[in-house]
């Protein structure tokens, strides 16, 4: 029955930043990690972005192998007893701690048919397929215009695929971007090539020998050889759940990334947590928050515990386009841009009630940690009062 002084459950980003955040704190305390994926912790981002421009796949490894802990990969655990403070996993092995993290990130929704001819797109596993595939084909459908959505749609017409991005909105990122900035995209990439079929739904797949056919609410058939899928993921609430720890749009964590049991922790994907500048309780899936919550989260376990009161940014790249965004971005809110070149280079901004909830930094850099402090300040803001404010002068 292997013991630790702190177990840790995922595989992803933030389990190795919590096993670097323990080791700032101690060296030599026995660390364990179970992960349900076969691989050591690597590098999300990466797999939508840089392995499609060039980067390497040694460089997404992130060497927590190398921090002192004992890894258990291919292991998914499927058992938490508070009581005796030990996890089960599914080949029947019983481990034991002294401080638990909850790292269990989420898994992709799925649509109610294709089982296995669609691609949804998450893991190392997942772009390894869509790699291999991309090598032999030539015609993909990308169901989804969200952040994962539009990267891989990106990603694959870089590398000279025919691709048709399939979404129920309007435009492309619709839930977050302006209408008029989401409308630019959809002319943007079919700039690059890109075959768009908006606002329109996927409602069944049929696979023959060498093609997949996919049919749509408004009557279409669309034959591709590839189907890739992003439309949002779950958080892996369930161990929590069963072990009567408090879940509801993921784990909840009070400020010090406890659950309601003061040696179990949690972060990550699948963590809700409050945030004091947005004032309200959030779940943030990128890797920002990932790093830093994980590593923080680590600390706390190790004995050093300090309030997770950080806004986290993510960001994107499509095509030669990019872009960094902090706060809550929501189409439906205030909108307030300022752009330098329309649709090119710009900052936008939104509001409720005149606080700046979000900031999006449309092709410009060093701003996070201005727009961060942008969004913890009261306002009330009018839009006069927003033109000119960000990029500051560094």
């Amino acid at each position: 029955m292997p013991n630790y002084k702190y177990l840790i459950i995922g595989g992803g980003m933030t389990a190795d930043a919590a096993i670097g955040g323990i080791r700032q704190v101690d060296q030599n305390g026995a660390i364990g990690l179970i992960s349900a994926e076969p691989q050591k912790p690597y590098n999300r981002p990466p797999l939508s972005k840089g392995l499609w421009q060039g980067a390497k796949l040694e460089s997404i490894w992130r060497k927590t192998e190398s921090q002192g802990v004992e890894l258990h990969l291919g292991r998914k655990a499927r058992t938490l007893d508070l009581r005796n403070k030990s996890v089960t996993d599914d080949q029947g092995t019983v481990y034991t701690f002294d401080k638990l993290l909850l790292a269990t990130g989420g898994t992709p929704s799925r649509l109610p048919f294709g089982d296995d001819h669609i691609i949804y797109f998450r893991t190392l596993q997942d772009y390894e397929r869509l790699r291999g595939l991309a090598e032999k084909v030539e015609r993909f459908a990308v169901i989804g215009g969200g952040f994962i959505g539009s990267e891989v749609a990106a990603a694959l017409a870089m590398n000279g695929k025919k691709v048709i991005l399939i979404f129920p909105r309007e435009g492309i990122g619709a839930n977050i971007f302006p209408r008029e900035l989401s409308l630019f995209l959809n002319g943007f990439y079919r700039q690059k090539g890109v075959e768009l079929l908006p606002e329109e739904f996927v409602i069944d797949l049929e696979s023959g020998k060498d093609r997949i056919t996919l049919k749509t609410r408004s009557g279409q058939a669309i034959s591709v050889e590839g189907v890739v899928a992003g439309i949002g993921i779950e958080p892996n609430v369930e161990l929590a759940k069963a072990a009567e720890l408090e879940v509801g749009n993921g784990i909840l964590v009070d400020a010090l990334l406890r659950t309601r049991h003061p040696d179990i922790y949690a972060a990550g994907d699948v963590v809700a947590f409050y945030n004091p500048a947005l004032e309200k309780l959030i779940r943030v899936e990128h890797e920002d928050n990932a790093n830093t919550m994980g590593r923080m989260a680590g600390q706390a376990m190790a004995g050093v515990p300090s309030a997770y009161h950080h806004l986290p940014f993510f960001y994107s790249d499509l095509f030669e386009l990019g872009y960094e965004a902090v706060g809550e971005l929501d189409s439906r809110m205030d909108i307030v841009s300022d752009w330098k070149e329309p649709y090119r280079e710009g900052v936008v901004y939104y509001l409720q009630k005149g606080r700046v909830r979000g900031v999006l930094l449309w092709n410009v850099w060093g701003q996070v940690e201005a727009a961060r402090h942008l969004i913890a300040e009261p306002g009330p803001f009018r839009p006069e009062d927003l033109k000119g404010r960000l990029p500051e002068k560094q």
